[in-house]
């Protein structure tokens, strides 16, 4: 197709479709409360809820905050369709009452919060959502669900460029994972000091950089590897990544340097010892005048097998199936939970704190929450302050949190960059010990003051 039939065609395809609903990314109980409030008469009561966690998983020392951004745009798209409400009538979900509530709901209360790509610990209040029970109840299951996913990726891939120091990691973990996990995990990596992803619908939807030259499958496609890499360089140019390891790696380099000349961007090896493997390569690419040409490693990489390679003479790391499946993501376990609610119906009836106090570990903090991380004298934090009441003025310079949504209407929103910048800057205000990857406690400890 040439330029102008590209053009044409392009035309004529349809503009982008309106955001779906996030409404019924829901559990059903949200909306049984909902119609049981109404019911009582306090569905309409002033109630705070916060997002907390209690713990990290077992052996990290610090939190991830990522995800905030998606989050706006799910309060902002909290819209039931007229198929969505028939639905619920059909299936009996709730009542007429209910349903006629639903028709109408729009979030007009206030989100405040940590912005994303802040560096968290257990008790500290990430996202505190105020407004009437009945809006802001409703909004649990799809705030969680965005938070804990990505906030796990992000706490992974941090540990990741934190082993990775000056070198980038390439996000490569789509084939691994739903299609729409995928984009979410590119973009949590990114905020967390990926370079790039290889994921085009994550480039699109984000901004990301995106990357990608070729698999085994071409040069397997191809009479000979020398073939394949001529195919590659006159598509791509020199400055293109080869593939090296489909068939012998020390023939594949000596090829990749004769086809592309010294100038050849990078080589990819994809299995097999890669300490080893990359020494080998550094050094004939080295004897082949090959000074400048780069070497990425892949293959199941994880922070530890990344730490294991800062001696080796690599340039890149891949990544993919480590961070964005389970195994490499431990929950952050984020929960969602009232913490205050006014005593009647009243505008301006006066907020009570309210906990659940059951035996164990899963008691909570009644009150509206400020927090606050204080340095010391070397700048360094020493301590995620958390408390009630007013916040003390010697901590509002360090205070974390800050308005996302304002009567319902998003203010918080940034670009990528700015999270991605500020989680470096946070992770960089820790304690040396936060970036070790052996297992230890968080690095700050919450210090709770009770107004």
């Amino acid at each position: 197709m040439d330029a102008q039939a590209f053009v044409a065609a392009k035309s004529a395809l349809p503009t982008s479709p309106a955001a779906a609903s996030t409404a019924l990314l829901t559990d059903r109980y949200e909306l049984t409360m909902l119609q049981a409030a109404l019911r009582s008469g306090a569905a309409h009561r002033r109630s705070v809820f916060e997002v907390f966690t209690r713990r990290l998983p077992e052996g990290r020392r610090y939190g991830v905050l990522a995800g905030t951004g998606r989050v706006l745009d799910a309060v902002q798209n909290f819209r039931f369709d007229a198929a969505q409400l028939d639905w619920l009538a059909d299936q009996r979900v709730v009542d007429e009452a209910t349903l006629a509530y639903l028709a109408d709901y729009r979030f007009g209360g206030d989100i405040h919060g940590y912005p994303e790509g802040q560096v968290y610990f257990p008790g500290s209040p990430l996202l505190t959502v105020e407004g009437s029970f009945a809006e802001a109840v409703l909004l649990e299951t799809v705030i969680l669900s965005i938070l804990n996913y990505d906030s796990a990726i992000a706490a992974a891939a941090s540990r990741m460029t934190a082993a990775a120091g000056e070198r980038p990691c390439i996000e490569m973990g789509a084939r691994r994972a739903h299609e729409t996990a995928a984009v979410a995990a590119a973009r949590a990596a990114y905020v967390a000091g990926f370079a790039a992803t290889s994921d085009l619908q994550a480039g699109f939807a984000h901004g990301i950089p995106t990357t990608g030259t070729a698999a085994h499958a071409f040069t397997l496609l191809h009479d000979s590897e020398r073939d394949a890499f001529t195919a590659q360089l006159a598509s791509m140019g020199t400055g293109t990544t080869l593939l090296v390891d489909t068939y012998d790696l020390a023939e594949a380099v000596r090829t990749a340097v004769e086809v592309a000349g010294p100038g050849l961007g990078a080589v990819r090896i994809d299995s097999g010892d890669l300490t080893l493997l990359a020494h080998r390569v550094r050094r004939q690419l080295d004897e082949l005048g090959a000074r400048e040409t780069r070497i990425i490693v892949t293959s199941d990489l994880d922070e530890y097998a990344i730490a294991a390679l800062a001696a080796a003479p690599v340039d890149g790391y891949g990544v993919g199936t480590s961070l964005v499946t389970g195994s490499g993501h431990p929950t952050c376990a984020m929960v969602y939970k009232l913490v205050a609610r006014a005593g009647s119906t009243e505008a301006d009836a006066p907020l009570v704190p309210v906990a659940k106090r059951s035996a164990g570990a899963k008691s909570s903090v009644g009150g509206r929450k400020w927090a606050a991380r204080r340095p010391d004298a070397d700048g360094v934090a020493e301590a995620e302050v958390v408390g009630t009441g007013p916040l003390p003025a010697e901590l509002a310079p360090f205070a974390l949190q800050v308005p996302l949504v304002k009567g319902g209407e998003v203010v918080g929103r940034e670009p990528l960059a700015a999270a991605r910048a500020r989680h470096l800057r946070a992770r960089a205000e820790l304690p040396l010990s936060a970036t070790q990857l052996s297992k230890g406690e968080p690095v700050l400890g919450t210090e709770l003051r009770l107004g």
